[in-house]
C-alpha cells in the first residue's frame, strides 16, 4: 500500500489593512454621521460667513451652503475611496477651508462673487500641476510659518464673530450679548461634561441649543424653510459664468498654498493613527484630490476644499480605521446638499447665536495655531518673524481703509490680514532663517497638522468579514516626519500606490 500524496492547503488570503475593510451598515451609516455631525458646524460657517458679508439674500445664502455640503461629500468620496492619481485613500474629510475668507471676500467687494469663483477653479489646477513636486516645497513651510498663518486666520475671523452678534452695526443689543454668550456657555459645559463623541460635536449642539433659546425670543426667522423644497439639483455656475482677474487669481494662490500645507498635516497624521504611513506618490494623490475638490467647488458655486482637521481627531478617538467611514459620510453630505430644506434651517440660525459659536469656532482655529508654534523654538528671529507677521495682518482688521489709496490689484491681496499675513510670515522666514533651509535644519523637527491628536496611541478597530466581530489592535503611531524629508516613511512602499501606477 502506498501513502496517498500528501496535499497542502492553499495559502489564506493575506488580511486586510483595517483602512480597506468595510465595517457592516449597522456601523458603517452611525460612524459616518459621527463625522458629518463633528464637521457640520465648520462646514456651514464659510458659506454663511462669504454669503453675509457680500449682501446676499437668505435664498442665495441656503444656495450657497446646500452647494458647500453637496461637494465637500463628493471631495471626501474622492478622498476617501481614490481613482487614478486622485485620493489618498485614508478616512479624511473634506471641507471649506476658513484660510480663504479674508481673500474671498475682498474679492467678492471689488469684483463679484463670481470672479471668486474664477480664482477658486484656478487655485484648484494650480494645485494639481503643483501637487508631484509640492513636498519638495513644504521645507519652506515649517511650523513657524503655518503656526503663525493659522494663528492670524483664527484672529482675523474674530471680527466676522463679532458682526454677527452685533448684526453688523456698532453695537449690540443686550439680547444678543445674552445669546451669544449663552451658546458659548453651552458650548463650554457640553466640553466639560460630555463624554467624548458627544462633545465632539459641541459647537454644532451649542447652535442648536442657542437657537432653542432664542425661539420664545421672537429671534428665529424659518420663513424660508416652508418655501424651500424637500429636493433640489446643485446647478453649476448658479451666479453666472465665471471670471478671473488676475489680482483676484493671485490672491487666492497664496490661499492654495496654505490650504497644501493643512492638508498635508492631516493626511501625515492620519495615516500615523490608522498605521499606514503617507508615501510621497500618495501624498501627491492626496493634493491632487484637493485641488480637484476645489475646481469642482468653483464649478458648482462654493469654495476652496481642505482636509478638515477635527474629523482627524475623531478618527483617534474612535479608532475606526476603515476610510469607508468617510465615504459613507461623504454620501450624507451629498444627500443633505440635495435637500434645500436643511440649508434653509441653517440659515435662519440667529446670527447671535452664530456670533457665540463663532468665538469658540475661530478662537480653536487660532489656538491651533498656537500649538504648531509650541513646537517652534522661539529665537529672536523667529519672535519677529510671528510677531511682525501678526502685526501686518491685524493692519486691515483693524482699520480696513488703511490701502485705501493703494492699485486694486495690492488692495486685493492685502486688505486681507490672512493672506497678508501668510506672504509676510514666508517672507521674512526666508529672509531670517534661510541658512537653515540651505542647510536642510528646521526650527523644528515635524511639519505637524494643526489640529490633530498626535500624541494619542489609537487602538485601532479590525472589522472580521466572516464573523461580523470587532477586535481591537493596538496600532503603533509611527514616525514619518523629519526635518529633511517630511514625507519618507521608511517603510514598504503601499502596494496600492504600484497598483494605480500601472493604470497610468
Amino acid at each position: 500500500m502506498t501513502d496517498a500524496p500528501a496535499t497542502t492547503a492553499p495559502p489564506a488570503p493575506p488580511a486586510k489593512h483595517p483602512v480597506d475593510e468595510v465595517p457592516r451598515l449597522a456601523r458603517l451609516f452611525p460612524l459616518g454621521l459621527q463625522h458629518v455631525l463633528a464637521m457640520y458646524a465648520g462646514a456651514v460657517a464659510v458659506p454663511l460667513i462669504v454669503g453675509g458679508a457680500l449682501g446676499y439674500s437668505p435664498e442665495d445664502i441656503a444656495f450657497l451652503i446646500s452647494a458647500d455640503l453637496f461637494v465637500a461629500g463628493i471631495a471626501s468620496i474622492v478622498q476617501s475611496v481614490g481613482f487614478w492619481r486622485f485620493g489618498v485613500r485614508l478616512p479624511i474629510m473634506q471641507g471649506v477651508t476658513f484660510a480663504a475668507v479674508g481673500p474671498m471676500i475682498s474679492i467678492g467687494t471689488t469684483y463679484d462673487i463670481t470672479a471668486v469663483f474664477g480664482a477658486t477653479i484656478a487655485t484648484g489646477l494650480f494645485m494639481i500641476l503643483v501637487a508631484p513636486f509640492f513636498s519638495t516645497l513644504l521645507r519652506f513651510f515649517p511650523p513657524i510659518v503655518t503656526g503663525t498663518v493659522i494663528l492670524i486666520i483664527g484672529v482675523s475671523l474674530m471680527d466676522v464673530a463679532a458682526g454677527w452678534i452685533t448684526s453688523q452695526g456698532e453695537s449690540a443689543a443686550p439680547s444678543d450679548i445674552g445669546l451669544a454668550f449663552g451658546t458659548l456657555l453651552f458650548i463650554v459645559l457640553i466640553e466639560r461634561f460630555a463624554p467624548a463623541a458627544i462633545a465632539r460635536c459641541s459647537v454644532l449642539i451649542g447652535l442648536a441649543l442657542g437657537t432653542l433659546a432664542a425661539l420664545p425670543m421672537g429671534k428665529v426667522d424659518w420663513s424660508g424653510v416652508g418655501e424651500a423644497g424637500w429636493f433640489a439639483l446643485v446647478t453649476p455656475l448658479h451666479f453666472g459664468l465665471p471670471t478671473f482677474p488676475v489680482a483676484a487669481v493671485l490672491s487666492m494662490l497664496v490661499v492654495g498654498l496654505v490650504i497644501m500645507v493643512e492638508t498635508t498635516g492631516d493626511m501625515i497624521a492620519v495615516g500615523e493613527i490608522v498605521d499606514r504611513p503617507v508615501s510621497k506618490k500618495r501624498l501627491a494623490d492626496g493634493l491632487r484630490a484637493d485641488g480637484l475638490s476645489t475646481m469642482l467647488g468653483g464649478f458648482f458655486n462654493t469654495f476652496p476644499y481642505t482636509a478638515f482637521a477635527q474629523n482627524v481627531g475623531l478618527v483617534s478617538l474612535t479608532g475606526v480605521a476603515s476610510r469607508f467611514v468617510a465615504t459613507m459620510a461623504g454620501a450624507i453630505l451629498v444627500v443633505l446638499g440635495l435637500v434645500p430644506k436643511v440649508s434653509a434651517v441653517v440659515e435662519g440660525v440667529p446670527s447671535a447665536v452664530l456670533g457665540g459659536a463663532g468665538i469658540a469656532l475661530f478662537g480653536m482655529v487660532a489656538a491651533s495655531g498656537i500649538r504648531s508654534l509650541t513646537k517652534v523654538t522661539f529665537t529672536s528671529k523667529n519672535i519677529l518673524v510671528v510677531a511682525v507677521s501678526l502685526g501686518v495682518a491685524m493692519l486691515p482688521t483693524v482699520k480696513p481703509e488703511i490701502y485705501a489709496e493703494f492699485p486694486t490689484w495690492f488692495q486685493l491681496i492685502f486688505d486681507s490680514g490672512i493672506s497678508a499675513g501668510a506672504i509676510t510670515a514666508i517672507a521674512l522666514n526666508l529672509l531670517l532663517n534661510g541658512d537653515q533651509l540651505k542647510g536642510g535644519v528646521q526650527d523644528t523637527q515635524d511639519v505637524a497638522p494643526h489640529d490633530a491628536l498626535r500624541a494619542v496611541q489609537p487602538a485601532v478597530l479590525h472589522f472580521d468579514a466572516a464573523t461580523g466581530k470587532e477586535e481591537k489592535v493596538e496600532a503603533p503611531v509611527t514616525a514619518t516626519t523629519t526635518g529633511s524629508d517630511p514625507v519618507v516613511d521608511g517603510t514598504e512602499p503601499d502596494p496600492a500606490d504600484d497598483e494605480a501606477g500601472r493604470r497610468v
